[in-house]
């Protein structure tokens, strides 16, 4: 993670740069992460992508270019992001932005070696 601690709260600013196809999102204690949107994709919180248990998630392929089309508020804890791909079942709470964020660097290359063992591609 991060050097200070995530406490939960919301963070200060979210911001959709639709022809980038990233999501910038700041914290309060000064984390800042530029998520692109097949990042957020493929490491979608839904049951879709993570299967019902450990062991049971389902790779996702052919999602290099997929944007979000919408980003719906979830109470205080969460957004729920709308793709272009019509995937919209997981719910981003804060903590997990700020998980995917501080760890981008190590998930995004297990997804690229999850997808050369499987002989899969980002092109759709």
């Amino acid at each position: 993670m991060a050097s200070s601690p995530y406490d939960g709260s919301p963070p200060n600013e979210i911001c959709l740069h639709a022809q980038t196809r990233v999501l910038e999102i700041a914290f309060a204690d000064g984390a800042r992460f530029s998520l692109p949107c097949e990042y957020l994709r493929v490491f979608s919180p839904s049951a879709q992508v993570r299967g019902h248990g450990a062991g049971n998630e389902v790779l996702q392929t052919g999602k290099r270019l997929v944007a979000i089309r919408a980003i719906e508020p979830v109470g205080q804890y969460a957004v729920k992001l709308v793709f272009d791909d019509g995937h919209d079942s997981g719910l981003y709470s804060w903590r997990y932005l700020y998980e995917l964020g501080s760890l981008q660097s190590q998930n995004w290359q297990a997804y690229l070696d999850r997808l050369a063992a499987a002989g899969a591609s980002r092109d759709a």
